[in-house]
């Protein structure tokens, strides 16, 4: 999904689940965050992938930096059952 496909789907569809892969350092960093998004960081996201179980029945727009890691944790999600879509580019692209 382009970053330009998330603000659409973020003013149209307010089912829409945003993951934010990064620790919680990034999220207090340049780059910033998403308001409303759900942040478990990619290293802990295989142990924690219960906690999404409620959001089985959305899409949720993986998210990072760059789009790397948000690739890996959509990978997890789509294992698991979830409808998990990559925003490419991540944040940087978000914030430009």
């Amino acid at each position: 999904m382009t970053v330009q496909e998330l603000k659409k789907l973020m003013k149209d569809d307010s089912t829409l689940v945003i993951l934010d892969v990064r620790t919680l350092a990034e999220l207090i960093g340049p780059l910033g965050k998403i308001d409303n998004i759900i942040n478990i960081p990619i290293e802990e996201l295989e142990s924690r992938v219960g906690e999404l179980s409620k959001f089985k029945d959305k899409e949720i727009a993986v998210i990072c930096r760059s789009g790397n890691r948000s690739n890996t944790g959509m990978r997890i999600l789509r294992e698991n059952g979830f409808n998990a879509k990559n925003v490419l580019g991540g944040m940087i692209e978000y914030r430009k």
